[in-house]
């Protein structure tokens, strides 16, 4: 058997054709969320490693004016967002645009509401050629049944389910990167009381 290391296989993401979207986690969604903190505590060390990392970042807003802005510890780390009244971010042409021209393969997902807009968005993304990964520990809905029932639709449609940890550890790939101790410290954090 030959000595020569395996080719990295294309199910797993590359980073330099990763995007993390960051999808309405807004201040007057959350008090309705069961799990909205899990969502923004994940949210946030998703977007602390794509920062490490160098990763691509964006972020939605759905209908601003309504719903309010990004929550405030998750805002001062990010980008402006792209406002939207459509659910899925597909709609975001500009954005979409951005990513085909950078190369974009694989777009992470974490947000609101699981079964409207981060489904929406996924399976517009998958149709249009992208490999959207729903984080599924980074996402949520009002209702369990709806969560639940949209994570089952998006893997039976081809979507890639995956955890905050999964993507960071993918993203990093070996703990030789010098972000590895950042990332490291990410995947050891004490998750808080919820």
């Amino acid at each position: 058997m030959s000595t020569e290391r395996l080719a990295r296989s294309p199910l797993l993401m590359d980073r330099a054709e990763s995007a993390l979207l960051v999808v309405d986690i807004q201040e007057r969604l959350l008090p309705v969320q069961p799990e909205g903190s899990r969502v923004v505590w994940n949210a946030r060390r998703l977007i602390d490693g794509a920062k490490a990392l160098e990763v691509r970042t964006a972020v939605t807003e759905h209908v601003p004016a309504k719903l309010g802005p990004t929550a405030p510890v998750l805002a001062e780390r990010l980008p402006t967002p792209h406002p939207k009244a459509a659910f899925s971010c597909a709609a975001c042409e500009q954005l979409v645009q951005a990513w085909q021209d950078a190369g974009v393969r694989h777009v992470v997902l974490v947000g609101f509401e699981t079964h409207v807009c981060i489904a929406q968005t996924a399976l517009d993304l998958l149709s249009a050629g992208f490999e959207p990964k729903v984080v599924v520990d980074a996402v949520g809905s009002r209702f369990t049944v709806d969560h639940k029932t949209a994570l089952r639709r998006l893997d039976a449609s081809g979507v890639t389910l995956a955890t905050t940890e999964a993507v960071l550890c993918e993203w990093c790939e070996t703990s030789t990167d010098p972000a590895f101790r950042t990332i490291s410290a990410l995947t050891k954090e004490k998750q808080p009381d919820l």
